[in-house]
């Protein structure tokens, strides 16, 4: 939590006004039970109206002063921890954005989600709680104490004793509650996952006919965390008896002793109601206090997590800067091994392959086989575990991201639009494009045809995540908006796959008439979107089986000849029959 408060910078006035205002509040409360013990003593004993008249005005200026002292603080607190929360989650999505594949791959999108929002709602309560009791309740028990000590030392003695019994039964639970807030977090991270992936895959789950066992799956981990909050309430629950207990008996024994101390007129009965007033204000306190600690407890438990995503710095980050070498090798990968996170196994194992410039490369092998890793290493997505990816002569780790991005056009496996209009979708490579710039690629891409007959051309709007569009439509969006701005490298993961025949045809034959000099790779599962590429590599478990074109590899790769037999495609000596 400590490491958090740096985001209460910019609110240290409100961070120090609200318990200022708390403590201010404590003050008027302890002199509440003086003014009683004094209405009873002076006014009640003598029956003089006009005191106890005007002792109780004085109570209710008092009621009045404290109640604006804890408005004014919990208007401060709320302030502080409010900018806290907005400034955190701020830091924390920022952070996220900084990290790499790897590391958002480390913690996984459901749990980062729960993190974003619950951990930070969780810490932004305990820091609104922190500034309003964490020093007021102690200050209270602090001050009742003081206060008992100058009507009766004898008598406050029980305070001194049932303090540290209330304490010990208030800590002693929170204890053992501690440990299930934090089993509590991780279940709540499991029910975001399943929710997640139901969601994201209903249209399978339900082609499939499992939501029953997708609602049991729920249904378990909701039942888990059911238990375990029911087992923690159980424990919190004694919390209340117990306390209640020694407070009574330490009541009773105010009481007897101080019905005897009344009777040989060491204290008076006022005093004997205003020692009984602030036991309850030493309880009320350490209740408070306990809640205050079990919202800590769970804030902490949160703020471990917000802090876990905050220690784990990136893996990829600027290069000095470096500037393109005169060279016509656009792309060269240099004995290539990599591997993802937590996994002992090798996606790739020593790559070395040449692309000139200009050139299409056609990628292509079996699932698993390694070939959206090997693009994805281009942009750096990933760093490679050994071995070095040249763009344009430099090494990738030379470059700074945004300056070796800036060159690279993708389209990812998964076409992902954003809501919007075309048009802003269209100038996410490049902000300064001309409707003109935007016509051409839409044009390339085979999606100029349809974009017209949308109702406002460029100005047509998208749903989130496209669903107002076809699948081919969305694949042929997302490279006319890797074509806008016309990038030195084209990588297309796979980007036909929702494609007819047909359009995919028209679609290779116009990046290779319109995108002269630029250099394309096209990763496929199809032998005819790769058969026409300058050069093919073909990958197999994440080896490098063969490089070559078409007919090299029809005549020379086993596994390149297993694929065209895979798709009907005949092959002989002399290569296709």
């Amino acid at each position: 939590m400590f490491r958090l408060a740096r985001f209460l910078k910019h609110y240290k006035a409100q961070s120090v006004f609200g318990p200022l205002f708390k403590l201010t509040e404590a003050v008027f409360e302890l002199l509440v039970p003086v003014v009683m013990a004094r209405m009873i003593d002076v006014g009640v004993k003598n029956g003089d109206k006009a005191y106890i008249y005007h002792s109780g005005i004085i109570l209710v200026i008092l009621g009045i002063l404290g109640l604006t002292a804890s408005l004014t603080a919990q208007y401060f607190a709320a302030r502080a921890s409010t900018g806290f929360g907005t400034e955190l989650r701020n830091a924390l999505f920022k952070h996220i954005n900084s990290l790499s594949f790897k590391e958002i791959d480390k913690f996984g999108t459901p749990s980062l989600v729960t993190r974003m929002t619950n951990d930070c709602d969780q810490v932004q309560t305990g820091v609104n709680m922190i500034l309003r009791l964490f020093l007021r309740s102690p200050f209270i028990v602090l001050g009742a104490v003081i206060m008992g000590l100058t009507i009766s030392v004898k008598l406050t003695l029980i305070f001194l004793v049932a303090s540290p019994v209330l304490a010990l039964i208030i800590f002693s639970i929170i204890k053992k509650t501690v440990v299930l807030y934090k089993t509590t977090q991780k279940k709540l991270d499991r029910a975001s996952t399943l929710t997640r992936e139901t969601l994201t895959g209903a249209r399978v789950i339900r082609a499939f006919s499992l939501q029953q066992d997708e609602i049991s799956e729920f249904e378990q981990n909701s039942n888990d965390l059911y238990i375990n909050q029911l087992i923690a309430g159980k424990i919190s629950a004694l919390m209340n008896p117990f306390t209640y207990i020694v407070v009574n008996l330490a009541i009773i024994a105010i009481i007897w002793c101080g019905g005897k101390s009344v009777d040989t007129g060491f204290i008076t009965q006022g005093e004997v109601i205003a020692l009984v007033n602030y036991m309850n204000q030493i309880l009320l306190a350490l209740v408070a206090l306990a809640n205050l600690i079990v919202i800590i407890t769970k804030a902490q438990a949160s703020a471990v997590r917000v802090n876990e995503v905050f220690d784990t710095l990136t893996t990829i980050s600027d290069g000095e800067g470096a500037s393109s070498d005169d060279t016509d090798i656009a792309v060269e990968f240099k004995d290539v091994s990599f591997s993802y996170y937590s996994s002992s196994d090798d996606a790739l194992e020593n790559i070395s392959f040449k692309v000139k410039k200009g050139e299409t490369v056609g990628i292509i092998g079996a699932t698993g086989s390694g070939k959206s890793t090997l693009v994805n290493l281009i942009p750096r997505f990933y760093d490679v575990s050994s071995g070095e990816v040249i763009v344009n002569g430099a090494d990738v780790r030379r470059y700074t991201l945004k300056s070796l991005r800036e060159r690279i056009g993708i389209v990812p496996q998964k076409a992902v639009l954003f809501k919007g209009t075309i048009r802003e979708n269209m100038l996410w490579r490049d902000k300064n494009a001309t409707d003109e710039q935007i016509e051409k690629a839409l044009e390339i891409s085979q999606s100029l045809d349809f974009v017209k007959e949308k109702q406002g051309y460029l100005d047509a709007k998208i749903l989130q995540g496209g669903k107002n569009l076809s699948g081919g439509q969305r694949q042929r969006l997302t490279i006319a908006r890797a074509l806008v701005g016309e990038p030195d490298i084209l990588i297309l993961d796979d980007s036909s796959s929702a494609l007819d025949l047909a359009t995919d045809s028209h679609l290779r034959k116009a990046i290779r008439e319109s995108t002269d000099g630029m250099t394309v790779f096209i990763v496929s599962q199809r032998i005819s979107s790769v058969r026409n590429a300058d050069k093919i590599l073909v990958l197999d478990d994440g080896r490098l089986a063969g490089t070559g074109t078409h007919t090299e590899l029809a005549e020379s790769c086993e596994v390149y000849k297993e694929i065209c037999r895979s798709q009907g495609i005949e092959t002989n000596e002399g290569g296709l029959s």
